[in-house]
């Protein structure tokens, strides 16, 4: 499958620089940011881009699973503003056509989601949800490369990436996966049992 193993290796550099280019910015920025600033939290008036930072950097540090999930879901939340009407009400369209199982019509609105709004991670990252709902998992792994293009820290699209690549029998590419996913989503029991299971199969495989 040569269409797949160029995706894997696509995959494989974009969850690289997901895992650590963030990390090299945060330790440059170490020698220009007092401890107590980097503490606070975002205020009412914060940008976008610096409420992702704050629940992402409280998301690495927190060990309660039950607190995690909710700071996940915040970041789920921010992903999800367009910052257009007209982008909104077609996720919305989406969103139905999917709880409907309509996946035609979901595909339709999240296309005109793409062309309107390509730099808004979150339409690649539904698209690519319906085509792997649809069993088109290069079209799936493709969106989703797209997705981590914009936003290397998209905690479902990495999820997303690492089971399309475990289902398909990618095993060391799915273990890069989830440990990229883990690095900002560390609390996750589910995810850190399936490094657990993939680390122990590619052990075996070894002997």
């Amino acid at each position: 499958m040569p269409a797949m193993r160029f995706i894997t290796s696509t995959i494989s550099i974009l969850l690289l620089a997901a895992a650590l280019g963030p990390a090299h910015a945060q330790d440059s920025a170490k020698g220009t940011k007092p401890d107590t600033v980097k503490q606070q939290l975002p205020g009412p008036l914060a940008t976008e881009a610096e409420r992702l930072d704050s629940l992402f950097d409280r998301l690495k540090k927190e060990r309660s699973t039950e607190l995690a999930l909710g700071i996940a879901n915040e970041i789920r939340e921010v992903f999800t503003f367009s910052g257009s009407a007209t982008v909104d009400l077609l996720m919305q369209n989406a969103s139905r056509a999917v709880n409907e199982k309509r996946y035609g019509a979901a595909l339709d609105f999240l296309d005109q989601v793409t062309l309107l709004a390509p730099d808004y991670a979150e339409g690649w990252n539904r698209r690519a949800t319906i085509h792997y709902l649809l069993g088109n998992y290069p079209k799936a792994m493709s969106d989703s490369a797209r997705v981590l293009a914009l936003e290397p820290r998209h905690i479902g699209a990495l999820a997303g990436i690492a089971g399309i690549l475990q289902e398909t029998g990618h095993d060391r590419q799915a273990l890069e996966a989830w440990e990229a996913y883990l690095a900002y989503y560390p609390a996750d029991r589910e995810a850190q049992q399936q490094l657990i299971e993939l680390t122990n199969k590619l052990a075996g495989q070894k002997t």
